[in-house]
C-alpha cells in the first residue's frame, strides 16, 4: 500500500514502540483525540502514545487508506492487549508540509 511519509512512519514507529520516534510525526502544536480524550502538542502525544504502548502493546497493519480534501483516512486492523482484539480503526489525520497536524482515531 502506498502510504504518505507521514503515515508511514507513524504506522512504523507505532510498530516499534517507538513514542519519540511516533511524536515526531506530529507537528508542535499537533492534537490527538482518542478514547474520548484530546492530547495537545507534540510533548504531551509522546507521552500519550509511551503510556498507551505500555498499556496495550497495539500494533497497526493498514488495511486501506484514501486522501479526502481535508483529511486522509487509514484503515488499520489493531492488534494488541484489549479485549476486542484485533479490530479495524479509522485513523483520521490531517497532515501539512510532512506532519501530521491532527489525529482523531475512531472504531
Amino acid at each position: 500500500m502506498n502510504l504518505p511519509k507521514a503515515v508511514a512512519d507513524l504506522v512504523e514507529t507505532q510498530n516499534n514502540f517507538d513514542s519519540v520516534a511516533y511524536a515526531n510525526c506530529f507537528s508542535e502544536t499537533a492534537v490527538v483525540f482518542d478514547e474520548g480524550k484530546t492530547h495537545n502538542g507534540k510533548k504531551e502525544i509522546e507521552r500519550w502514545i509511551a503510556d498507551s504502548n505500555e498499556r496495550y502493546k497495539a500494533t497497526i497493519k493498514p488495511v486501506g487508506f484514501e486522501e479526502k480534501e481535508t483529511e486522509s483516512l487509514l484503515m488499520a486492523e489493531t492488534s494488541g492487549n484489549f479485549e476486542g482484539s484485533p479490530i479495524v480503526l479509522s485513523y483520521h489525520l490531517e497532515i501539512v508540509d510532512e506532519l501530521i497536524q491532527s489525529l482523531k482515531v475512531t472504531g
